[in-house]
């Protein structure tokens, strides 16, 4: 019997992420369906979101969003991601629950010519499981941002969990990404991924004011206090 925990269309090959061929879609982050996340605390889900609009926009990678019947409770789509990827383009929906249900949504994948699909929803369960399970069902290779995604209950983020590896979606987390599209740090946008990291787990910048510090002392020739008479 075949391993249905594999990940699905990689044909043997590693499941990364390759930046020149992966597009980033964001669905249903709306103010009102935040209001239901129990997994995580709703501030740190609201960053890494945004985290992942950002790393796009560095990366150039094609992103993709839409909302579930922004006008009604689900609320609208939260401002940061299309501020932090002002090359996103915003697909409207006629209703449907799974954004992959929706022609047009499904044509503007499409039309990025890109067959790595990075992909975070709120609700977890549905909004991005839906959606993932149906692009590896059309031959994408897809990775789900866990803790970009949010949902209820920590149960329910379990379950899901279980339910997109049994199709063959590749679960990672917002750093995870990150790391994987910007492959070095021998960049000239080495200071704008760095920022991306604060955005991801905010102790990060805890690391670079130490690190900014240590080359301060070290450039003026500042005395240490330890040496101090």
């Amino acid at each position: 019997m075949t391993n249905m925990a594999l990940p699905a269309n990689f044909n043997g090959k590693t499941p990364k992420i390759d930046p020149d061929n992966a597009a980033l879609l964001l669905i249903d982050h709306q103010s009102g369906l935040f209001q239901t996340v129990g997994d995580m605390p709703m501030p740190e889900l609201r960053q890494r979101a945004a985290a992942l609009a950002r790393m796009a926009t560095l990366a150039k990678l094609p992103v993709i969003t839409t909302a579930s019947v922004p006008q009604g409770p689900n609320g609208p789509l939260i401002p940061e991601i299309h501020a932090n990827a002002p090359h996103a383009k915003y697909v409207a929906r006629r209703g449907e629950i799974n954004a992959w249900d929706n022609p047009d949504f499904v044509a503007a994948v499409k039309a990025t010519g890109k067959k790595q699909l990075i992909i975070a929803g709120t609700i977890t369960s549905v909004c991005m499981a839906f959606p993932s399970i149906a692009a590896v069902q059309d031959g994408y290779q897809v990775f789900a941002v866990v803790d970009a995604s949010g949902t209820y209950s920590k149960m329910a983020q379990e379950i899901t969990l279980a339910r997109i590896m049994q199709a063959g979606v590749v679960p990672m987390d917002t750093a995870a990404v990150a790391s994987e599209l910007q492959k070095t740090w021998h960049r000239e946008d080495a200071q704008e991924w760095a920022k991306v990291y604060t955005q991801i787990f905010p102790p990060y910048q805890l690391l670079i004011e130490s690190y900014q510090k240590a080359r301060e002392v070290e450039n003026k020739g500042e005395q240490l206090d330890s040496m101090r008479h």
